[in-house]
């Protein structure tokens, strides 16, 4: 599956897409982003997730960065 693939998918089922898919495309996205300053942000953002345990908090905390999925897609 093609990264746009999974980022779409992503987009239109989040539910049911597991937190450690969702970091591991926005992983992939990253050096698409134009600033460093960005890619550091979301960067860190992704190890705070990962350092969680809870999987529903998880998923709380990749909902907010949805924004970097519709971005991707919107730029393809």
């Amino acid at each position: 599956m093609s990264l746009e693939d999974q980022v779409r998918l992503i987009l239109k089922d989040f539910e049911t897409v597991s937190s450690e898919k969702i970091l591991e495309s926005l992983d992939l996205i990253k050096p698409e982003f134009k600033s460093q300053l960005t890619s550091e942000y979301v960067d860190g953002k992704i190890q705070k997730i990962r350092e969680l345990s809870d999987e529903s908090e998880k998923k709380k905390q990749c909902k907010a960065l949805i924004p970097y999925f519709d971005w991707y897609v919107q730029g393809l």
